[in-house]
């Protein structure tokens, strides 16, 4: 997957891949439809960051889970 382009396709890749990772109970919350490719670079420094973690405190996960709550479409 090449995620230097912005694409709806790379938003939903990316969002799917920081559910899965975080092991979101609650997977409507976070909806690859409540982004828009305005916060691309953002979202991909998120994924990147938790892609380069295997295990993550509760306290870490609350905070990647607001952040990405305030990237979210308006």
């Amino acid at each position: 997957m090449d995620l230097s382009q912005k694409s709806t396709a790379n938003v939903e890749y990316m969002i799917d891949a920081i559910k899965e990772k975080l092991r979101v109970v609650n997977v409507g919350a976070i909806k690859p439809s409540h982004f828009d490719e305005e916060m691309y670079g953002e979202l991909k420094d998120i994924y990147e960051m938790v892609n380069k973690k295997d295990r993550f405190s509760p306290s870490e996960m609350q905070a990647i889970v607001e952040e990405l709550g305030t990237l979210r479409k308006q």
